[in-house]
């Protein structure tokens, strides 16, 4: 536990300045962890790091990430989209170039990863560029959704969410969590309006999509973490895992504000 707090706390003065002062130094921190995450899922896979399909998901991550703002002016390419085919036609490649040890499911893995992990993080810089409240908004309902429904799951929870993925989750820690975070965040914003444009009802029914989407992500996170027979998907945050273990929600939480049209 003391590992636990002390990672917490280091943590969180490094991320919540970064977080206030935004634009490049948070872009930067935003890379570095979505290349952090893919090399996650290329440990769980037992995949080299230093191999033609490790370089092609660190690219691939890093150019869904950037703004859309980058690739202006740049020929031929017109959005990260772009890049991103190009990469999956070579990770494709290279199944047939090395194909006893790189096969067609191992390359639809890493074009996931690739998708999901620099969606979720591009759409989380995009949130900050929109405005602190905003990102601080999704990111609020995930985390008090989470603590939530640790402590009511830990208090009361005796019906199993899903036994075979997570089984420590409960129904009660579960819908615990979504009511503290849905009752605390919309409140807190409409009260000192902090999102102007949203009245109390709007936020309400934002605050609910958003936190039950948070914690599909995290059961997502968690499927595959058992599909590889792994505890953490990494230890680059003593006694926390992970950058997937600790961003699992918010991955699937803010292309889900961009959805809602949160972002602009």
């Amino acid at each position: 536990m003391k590992v636990r707090v002390i990672t917490a706390i280091v943590a969180l003065i490094i991320f919540v300045p970064l977080l206030v002062i935004g634009k490049l130094p948070l872009l930067i921190l935003t890379l570095m962890m979505g290349v952090v995450a893919v090399g996650e899922i290329l440990r769980m896979k037992h995949s080299f790091f230093v191999s033609t399909e490790a370089f092609i998901s660190f690219i691939g991550v890093i150019a869904m990430i950037l703004p859309n703002s980058f690739w202006h002016g740049i020929p031929f390419i017109k959005s990260a989209h772009v890049v991103f085919y190009i990469l999956a036609f070579l990770m494709l490649l290279n199944t047939v170039i090395v194909r006893n040890h790189f096969n067609f499911d191992d390359a639809g893995a890493l074009m996931l990863a690739m998708l999901y992990i620099g969606t979720g993080f591009h759409y989380f810089y995009q949130a900050r560029g929109v405005g602190l409240a905003t990102v601080m908004f999704g990111m609020l309902i995930v985390w008090i959704t989470d603590s939530g429904a640790y402590i009511v799951g830990r208090a009361i929870g005796k019906h199993k969410l899903a036994p075979k993925i997570s089984p420590n989750k409960t129904w009660e820690g579960s819908i615990g969590g979504s009511v503290v975070a849905v009752l605390v965040v919309p409140t807190l914003f409409s009260l000192f309006g902090w999102l102007p444009n949203y009245n109390l009802f709007e936020l309400l029914g934002i605050a609910i999509l958003l936190s039950i989407a948070g914690q599909f992500g995290d059961l997502i996170e968690s499927g595959f973490k058992r599909h590889y027979g792994v505890k953490d998907s990494g230890n680059i945050l003593p006694g926390h895992g992970g950058i997937l273990d600790r961003f699992d929600s918010m991955l699937i939480v803010m292309p889900l504000m961009a959805l809602l049209e949160m972002l602009g």
